[in-house]
């Protein structure tokens, strides 16, 4: 896995953008970016360092709480933290012309789904039959495969022993400002801004 937020002194912390609010556009726009980013991943960080003070899991990392926590309101506040930091990773507003995956994540890819468009074909199927609130995410399981796997909530494969590799957040604030009800198509025009290096840094060979 390649980033995770840390405990500091001060408590967990926003994720740094790599790119410009705006940069994303037209896929994302800089409004969507301002209220998903800007306001909710806020509140998923302040309410996590707000769940975890004076508990058993103070100081552990954000992997530790999601892989030890029961269910309930910091173990929601983990999930979302770290699907939101790994979504927002992601992206680039620069990809390359084929923006297609690299050599080793397209032999997985093949192995497991047969071709590129097969797989993104069942990912965004997965994405829409997903109802209500949640994430889809491509994740590899400890045997090395890889499957889709559908979340409610901020639920993620990390819960499962699944690294998570690439997400698709389906929660309504994630594209309503840009696509009103149209989730399918955000969906698909997220293949164009995928970073497949950041999501290939993230498998376990």
């Amino acid at each position: 896995m390649s980033t995770y937020i840390r405990t500091a002194q001060t408590g967990f912390q926003m994720p740094v953008l790599i790119y410009p609010a705006g940069a994303l556009a037209p896929t994302i726009s800089q409004a969507t970016m301002e209220h998903h980013y800007g306001k909710h991943l806020q509140t998923y960080v302040d309410n996590l360092n707000k769940n975890v003070t004076n508990t058993e899991f103070e100081g552990m990392s954000l992997r530790e709480i999601i892989e030890n926590a029961p269910p309930g309101p910091l173990l929601n506040n983990a999930g979302q933290v770290l699907n939101h930091s790994l979504y927002f990773e992601q992206f680039t507003p620069y990809p390359p012309g084929s923006n297609r995956p690299g050599s080793n994540l397209k032999n997985f890819i093949r192995f497991d789904f047969g071709n590129f468009d097969t797989f993104k074909k069942k990912m965004e199927e997965a994405a829409a039959a997903l109802f209500g609130s949640g994430w889809v995410w491509l994740a590899q399981e400890e045997s090395g495969k890889l499957n889709i796997v559908s979340c409610s909530n901020g639920d993620t494969p990390l819960r499962y022993r699944m690294t998570p590799l690439y997400g698709i957040d389906v929660w309504e604030h994630a594209y309503y400002l840009d696509y009103q009800n149209r989730r399918a198509e955000h969906v698909h025009k997220l293949w164009d801004i995928v970073d497949w290096e950041m999501v290939e840094s993230r498998l376990n060979i």
